[in-house]
């Protein structure tokens, strides 16, 4: 027992010992939350309060649970394989295995994968006779996933106009073909494990008594029907131990509820609130900086991380020109860093953004740093980016068939397998590439068809649109008249890539600058104008450009890179030096979180989270401007440096600051009474339209504005002489 105990500060032995009652302990960022779960379990378990199979313990992901029951194996001489430690669909899918005939599912149901699932809808939809266009499947599939999430089938779904009344009329049916056919979703299996609990009282009541400890990891990040299953298989006398921490509570769109820490909270009456406040990670500066920022939201339980390792590096900030700057500054750090002999492994880069990485990777490239993006896609490998290349391609060469096959039918345009093997065979018989198969079958068909004939028109139609465009302009064409845009634009995740799609035009502007002015002219094709073959020939470059970056420098599985992520995706991750960049208004936090209730507050929990991801040094960075869909967007610090206490910071570099500079989101520090405009105003100007306050210099008698008027660019005017006018 005192093996078990050895090491745990006083409120983790605080948490691992309590008595027989259901608690909830605020476990901050590397406060050792997994080993308190685990040590927790064991010692439940050595005691003799419950034997391995009478406790539940639900985790966020099958790596967590093999993690948590390896650790167990190690602390005490018991066999884990019985044990019910698992994710909320690894337990639901054990239940209902186990009660096939009270679910009413065949005993060897099937359960389908998200493409399985979106295969599914789409059948449904074919035999509905309902219009894809206007109801696009992977709309409908969140649809019913988001409603399966709330506990709701198809009959407790408002219908307040014809579309909300199709969805749920597709929902329905869909419901009704699984069930035929004896197969379920992901969704479907916590939905039908909750209903056959509430329903069959004998069941319910076996496994209350049997569970009489149920242990929650992550308890931040259920949903609603999570916590409602949870609440049933608790009953009213079983103690629930949820570990969680509302500040790192950052899924909400995927469901994540954080308010279920809350109404636990009164629900189970919990006497016990625990909070790990000692962080064994970083240094105090980085957690003062990481508290500083997390105070500012108000709908918090509460906790202060603190540590004893001393306070450590300041964090550096570096204020850079533009986004290339950025990142040549974060590639010189590293090389520095790196020289010193710090593992490449051992630093990340972290943005809010998918589309951020295309710069990084970029001027990495170029350093020879080799570097891994973690739980995604390098740039020129994401599927979006691959299908506008692959359109880009045909213009530049439509005999290529490999860019063909790709987009022939994506976005899909009812070309089936059987249109496809025909194609093929009278491209193989003609000896032919598969676009002139193609031309030769559309024929002089009068209108667009939605078949191989709509797509020979497409591509013309490109290639007449993109007659005497720039490379961005054309990119920029080919991504909507493509119809890839609008097609992203229904899922549920499309925004990211949306985002990466304009990362490209931004790509082609920066590849034209740079190489813009090379001499073509010893390769000019016979008929074509100089301008003509200029652009043919830009457009070739850049493609071979994006096939190198694509293909080379791709880090060996063994070798030391360093790691490249989205904030999102780093949780639960640790390493000694971390950057994180683009720390601008309307970037991070997101724009689209001032339009959504509690968005801010979720915005400032994910620069909570990656802050706490750096153990010794932490870089955060912002630029001046920034290129969005080919255009310069002048830019505003983030809000979240702001509050960061001075003392904490290292100025890596002083642009040229104004003598009285006033900060948007902390005008006491520095706004004067004064001052005729506030920051942040919207104010006109005759010449430069509409813009935006950005900050002051100057006393009274010298009193100068800087204005950012968009396409105008940012402007200093002289309060004496400019004519500004509220908006």
């Amino acid at each position: 027992m005192t093996d078990l105990l050895d090491g745990l500060n006083d409120k983790q032995l605080e948490a691992v010992t309590l008595p027989y009652q259901s608690a909830l302990i605020l476990a901050g960022a590397g406060s050792g939350k997994t080993r308190v779960l685990t040590t927790r379990i064991a010692w439940l378990i050595q005691t003799g309060q419950v034997s391995p199979n009478g406790l539940l313990a639900v985790t966020f992901t099958n790596k967590a649970a093999k993690e948590m029951l390896s650790r167990l194996s190690g602390m005490l001489p018991i066999n884990t394989r019985g044990m019910w430690v698992g994710t909320f669909h690894g337990l639901c899918n054990r239940f209902l295995r186990s009660h096939h005939r009270e679910a009413r599912l065949p005993a060897l149901f099937q359960i389908l994968d998200t493409a399985d699932q979106l295969s599914a809808i789409k059948r449904v939809m074919k035999a509905m006779n309902v219009d894809d266009e206007k109801f696009p499947p992977k709309q409908v599939q969140h649809y019913i996933n988001g409603a399966k999430e709330e506990g709701m089938r198809a009959e407790h779904m408002d219908a307040y106009d014809k579309h909300s009344e199709m969805m749920r009329d597709i929902y329905s049916e869909y419901d009704a073909q699984c069930q035929r056919e004896g197969v379920v979703d992901f969704s479907e299996l916590l939905l039908r494990c909750y209903e056959v609990l509430s329903r069959e009282t004998a069941l319910r009541e076996h496994y209350q008594q049997r569970f009489r400890y149920v242990l929650v990891d992550e308890f931040q990040d259920t949903n609603r029907l999570q916590y409602l299953w949870l609440k049933l298989l608790a009953g009213k006398d079983n103690c629930v131990f949820a570990v969680g921490d509302d500040d790192q509570s950052i899924y909400a769109f995927r469901g994540a509820r954080v308010g279920n820490m809350l109404d636990f909270e009164q629900d189970f009456s919990v006497q016990n609130i625990i909070k790990l406040e000692q962080n064994y990670r970083s240094h105090s500066n980085i957690l003062d900086a990481a508290n500083a920022i997390i105070t500012h939201n108000r709908n918090r339980l509460g906790k202060n991380l603190w540590t004893s390792s001393g306070a450590g590096e300041p964090v550096r900030v570096y204020d850079a020109y533009n986004d290339q700057e950025e990142a040549r500054f974060v590639v010189e750090e590293v090389k520095m860093l790196h020289a010193e002999g710090q593992a490449l492994g051992d630093m990340a880069l972290l943005y809010r953004s998918n589309a951020q990485s295309r710069v990084l990777e970029h001027a990495l490239f170029t350093a020879g740093l080799p570097y891994r993006v973690y739980g995604g896609l390098r740039f020129f490998e994401r599927a979006e980016i691959k299908h506008a290349l692959a359109y880009l391609r045909l213009l530049a060469n439509p005999a290529d068939d490999t860019a063909l096959l790709r987009v022939i039918n994506f976005p899909t345009r009812g070309i089936g397998a059987r249109s496809l093997e025909q194609l093929q065979e009278s491209a193989q018989q003609s000896k032919s590439s598969l676009w002139q198969a193609a031309v030769e079958k559309a024929g002089s068909a009068p209108k667009p068809g939605r078949g191989i004939e709509g797509f020979v028109t497409l591509v013309r139609l490109l290639q007449e649109a993109c007659i005497g465009l720039t490379l961005p302009e054309m990119i920029d064409q080919v991504t909507t008249l493509s119809g890839l845009r609008q097609h992203y634009q229904n899922e549920k995740e499309g925004e990211d890539r949306i985002a990466n799609l304009d990362e490209l035009v931004n790509a082609a502007v920066a590849f034209v600058q740079e190489h813009g002015d090379t001499d073509f002219s010893d390769t000019t094709a016979e008929g074509v104008s100089p301008e003509a073959n200029r652009q043919q020939q830009l457009l070739a470059a850049f493609l071979t450009f994006a096939s190198l970056e694509a293909g080379e420098h791709q880090a060996d599985p063994g070798r030391d890179a360093l790691q490249l992520m989205t904030v999102h995706a780093a949780k639960g991750l640790e390493f000694s030096t971390v950057f994180i960049g683009g720390l601008e208004e309307g970037l991070f936090p997101h724009e689209q979180s001032m339009y959504e209730a509690n968005g801010l507050e979720e915005e400032r929990r994910l620069m909570y989270v990656a802050v706490t991801r750096a153990r010794r040094r932490l870089y955060l960075s912002h630029t001046q401007s920034r290129m969005l869909h080919g255009q310069v967007r002048y830019n505003i610090p983030s809000r979240f440096l702001d509050e960061i206490p001075e003392e904490l910071l290292k100025r890596m570099n002083s642009r040229s600051e104004p003598k009285v500079a006033a900060s948007t989101y902390a005008p006491a520090r520095s706004q004067s009474a004064n001052y005729p405009w506030r920051v942040g105003q919207a104010v006109a100007h005759q010449k430069f339209g509409q813009g935006v306050v950005v900050s002051y210099e100057g006393n009274a008698d010298d009193l100068r504005v800087q204005v950012n008027f968009g396409n105008a660019g940012m402007k200093w005017l002289a309060l004496e002489y400019a004519k500004l006018t509220p908006v």
